[in-house]
């Protein structure tokens, strides 16, 4: 067996890889990822950063989000998020946007990994995945990023909050929020309680 067998043995459908994941199977890996590029084994997704595609009935398809951009950070304390999202809060947001947000501790930037764009937005704190009290606040610090009317947005968040559990979606607020959000949703929430009251 060759040693770029013996590497391709290692390799599992589907999975994105470092240069540095393969270079402990292989005594000349650049030759090896040049080889495997060349013979359609591999697809490399930016530099230092391949993909082994799962073939399917449809043809190759591309490893996961979550399992590129876990190679990409070498991490997998990240969550994945997308402006999308925002439309199933039901707040009039319906844009549809081509483009995936990682929350995470390392990386900042616009990075294009394959033939998808991804947003790294460094966080402090962000939740193992995504809630709709995580998703209101979000969008409140996100706001001026969207294409549709702000105000009205904004006003429908409100809305939606009086209808939010209080005490979730404050431990949201008080972990996720900018100074704004806290602002908004502090007059939002008293705002409730008059009304209810």
């Amino acid at each position: 067996m060759t040693k770029l067998e013996e590497l391709k043995r290692h390799l599992k459908p589907g999975q994105a890889y470092r240069r540095a994941d393969l270079a402990r199977w292989s005594t000349s890996v650049d030759r090896h990822l040049k080889q495997l590029v060349a013979d359609g084994t591999l697809n490399k997704l930016s530099g230092g950063l391949y993909v082994y595609p799962k073939e399917t009935v449809f043809g190759p398809a591309p490893a996961s989000d979550n399992d590129v951009v876990c190679a990409f950070l070498k991490d997998d304390a990240f969550l994945l998020a997308s402006p999308n999202a925002y439309n199933s809060l039901g707040v009039g947001t319906t844009q549809l946007y081509d483009k995936t947000v990682v929350y995470n501790h390392k990386r900042h930037g616009e990075f294009q990994l394959g033939n998808r764009k991804y947003a790294f937005r460094v966080k402090p704190r962000f939740p193992k995945s995504l809630t709709k009290e995580f998703l209101l606040v979000d969008l409140v610090n996100n706001v001026d990023q969207l294409a549709e009317a702000k105000d009205e947005v904004l006003k429908r968040i409100a809305e939606r909050a009086a209808d939010a559990d209080p005490k979730r979606l404050q431990r949201a607020v008080r972990e996720y929020g900018s100074e704004r959000a806290k602002k908004f949703f502090e007059r939002a929430l008293r705002a409730s309680e008059l009304h209810a009251a």
